[in-house]
C-alpha cells in the first residue's frame, strides 16, 4: 500500500488493504533524536479506529530522552509533559516480513493536540528543511551510503567486539575490501536482509564490503529526502533483525573496534528544478553551476557547527582521525576521497556532492536535514568554496570539532542554523547531548586502569 495518496483514500481503503492482508497487528513508529525506533503496537482494527479520533498519543518526552533511556536535568520542554498526536504516514506503510503473525509497520508524523507539528521530532526536521528548498522551486535528491559491521555476539560490554564466524568457520584476521568471498561468508544472512528489503520496498542498491574485518557498505538508490531517510531509518532496523536471526550482531557504531576503520553514511546530494526536473548543479555546456559551488562553500561554511547531528555520539569522533577512511576537515575535491566533500565523476545530468563527513551512528533524518541545511545556506547567502584540493587532505589541519561538546558550542552560536533547523529542536538536541556525554564521563575505561592505576 505505497505511493501518492491522500489521507482520506487512506482511511477509505485501509481496512481493505489490511484485511487483504491478513494484518493482525499495526506498529506505529516515530523515531527518537537518535534514531531509535519508538512508538506503539495495537490491534489492526483499534489502529483504524484510532485514526478517527486522535487516539494515538506519545508523551512528547519521547523526543528528549538519551540514548541510555534517561533524561536531561532541566526542564527543556513543557514540565506538564503533554501528549503529541501520532499521524500514520499514509505512504510509508509496509508489511513487516520478519514476524510469523501478519504486522504492519507505519511510520507516523507528531502534533500537538491544538494541530501543531512536533518541531523537536526528526521528521519534522527534516520536512521543514525541505519546505526552504521547495520555497524556492528546488528539489533535493539524496542517496545515502551507509557502512555497518558484523561482530561476534557480545553479552559482556567490558570485552572488545570481535569479527564473527562465516561459512568458512573462521573470522576474518584481515582486510578484505571488495573482497566477493568474504560478503559471501555472509551469504545466507544478506539474503534473508534483500529478503526482507523487497518485501519493505527499501530500494537498496549495491552490496560491498568495506576496509574492516567484516564490516559492509549498502548503497541505496537516489530519490525524495525523506523517503530516503524512511528507508536509511528502516534497513538499520531490519539489518539487525536478519543479523540476530544468524546469531550475529550487526552495528551501526561509528568506530566499534579499536584497530578498524569507522563506518559512515556518505550522503550524494543533488538539486532538481520541481517543473523541469532538471539538476541545477550542472550549467551551460556541462559545467558546474554556481548553486553546486555555493552548496559546497555552506557545506564547508557549517558543518563544524552540525556535527552534533551528523556526529552525534561520543564514538562518533574516534572515526574522525588522519588516514582512516574518514575526513578530518571541510576540504572539497573532485574524485577525492580524503577530502570531507568530494565530487565523483559523472555525467552533467548526476552531477551531485558527496558529504563524506556523517557517521553510520547518525540518525538519518537529522544528518540529511543537516547536510541540506548547510548547502541552503551557502546558496542563500552567495558563497564561494576554497579552490578543490590536489593531493591528500590528511597533511591539512583539522577542520572539524574534535570532540562532541566542543561540536555542541559551534551549534549553539550558529545563528543561521539555529534558525533554519528551529531553535526549540537545538535547544532540546544539545541537552540530551550534553546529558549523554555527561554520562559517558562518569564511566571509569579500561585504557585509565591500564595506563593510570600504577603509573601516576
Amino acid at each position: 500500500m505505497r505511493g501518492s495518496l491522500s489521507f482520506g483514500w487512506f482511511m477509505d481503503s485501509l481496512a481493505d488493504w489490511l484485511k487483504a492482508n491478513a494484518i493482525t497487528e499495526i506498529e506505529c513508529l516515530v523515531p527518537d533524536l537518535s534514531g531509535v525506533a519508538r512508538g506503539k503496537i495495537l490491534p489492526a482494527d483499534k489502529f483504524v479506529r484510532s485514526l478517527t479520533s486522535h487516539g494515538l498519543r506519545l508523551p512528547e518526552p519521547v523526543f528528549t530522552q538519551t540514548v541510555t533511556g534517561e533524561y536531561p536535568d532541566e526542564d527543556i520542554t513543557d514540565e506538564a509533559m503533554p501528549d503529541v498526536w501520532m499521524k500514520p504516514d499514509e505512504n510509508s506503510i509496509r508489511k513487516v516480513p520478519w514476524y510469523v503473525d501478519a504486522t504492519a509497520q507505519v511510520l507516523c508524523d507528531c502534533y500537538y493536540l491544538d494541530g501543531r507539528p512536533c518541531d523537536i521530532a526528526p521528521r519534522y526536521v527534516l520536512r521543514r528543511v525541505l519546505q526552504r528548498f521547495a520555497d524556492k522551486g528546488w528539489a533535493p535528491v539524496v542517496a545515502p551510503e551507509l557502512e555497518f559491521f558484523l561482530v561476534k555476539i557480545n553479552h559482556d560490554p567490558d570485552y572488545p567486539l570481535e569479527p564473527p564466524v562465516g561459512r568458512s568457520g573462521r573470522p576474518e584476521t584481515g582486510r578484505q575490501a571488495f573482497g566477493i568471498d568474504a560478503v559471501n561468508e555472509f551469504d545466507p544472512l544478506f539474503e534473508e536482509m534483500y529478503d526482507f528489503c523487497e518485501a519493505q520496498e527499501i530500494d537498496i542498491d549495491t552490496l560491498t564490503h568495506e576496509a574492516g574485518a567484516a564490516q559492509m557498505e549498502i548503497n541505496f538508490n537516489h530519490g525524495n529526502p525523506l523517503d530516503l531517510a524512511d528507508q536509511t531509518f528502516l534497513f538499520k532496523r531490519t539489518v539487525r533483525e536478519a543479523a540476530i536471526r544468524h546469531k550475529v550482531y550487526a552495528t551501526f557504531m561509528a568506530k566499534p573496534m579499536q584497530r578498524e576503520p569507522g563506518s559512515a553514511m556518505h550522503i550524494h546530494q543533488s538539486l532538481t528544478d520541481v517543473e523541469t526536473g532538471r539538476n541545477l548543479f550542472v550549467g551551460e555546456g556541462g559545467a558546474s553551476s554556481e548553486l553546486l559551488y555555493g552548496f559546497i562553500a555552506g557545506l564547508q561554511k557549517y558543518l563544524p557547527a552540525v556535527m552534533p547531528l551528523i556526529a552525534p555520539n561520543v564514538n562518533s569522533y574516534r572515526r574522525l582521525i588522519r588516514h582512516s577512511d574518514a575526513p578530518i576537515n571541510v576540504d572539497w575535491g573532485y574524485e577525492n576521497r580524503t577530502c570531507g566533500l568530494r565530487v565523483p565523476h559523472s555525467e552533467p545530468d548526476a552531477r551531485r556532492i558527496e558529504n563524506r563527513v556523517p557517521g553510520a551512528d547518525a540518525n538519518p533524518y537529522l544528518a540529511i536535514a543537516a547536510s541540506l541545511a548547510c548547502g541552503y545556506l551557502g546558496m542563500m547567502e552567495g558563497l564561494t568554496p576554497t579552490e578543490p584540493l590536489r593531493g591528500s587532505a590528511y597533511v591539512r589541519a583539522h577542520g572539524l570539532p574534535r570532540h562532541l561538546p566542543d561540536a555542541l558550542s559551534q551549534l549553539a552560536d550558529c545563528d543561521p542554523l539555529v534558525e533554519l533547523l528551529g531553535e526549540r529542536f537545538v535547544k532540546v538536541l544539545i541537552a540530551v547531548k550534553e546529558a549523554e556525554y555527561d554520562a559517558y564521563s562518569s564511566v571509569i575505561s579500561s585504557w585509565e586502569r591500564e595506563c593510570l592505576l600504577l603509573n601516576v
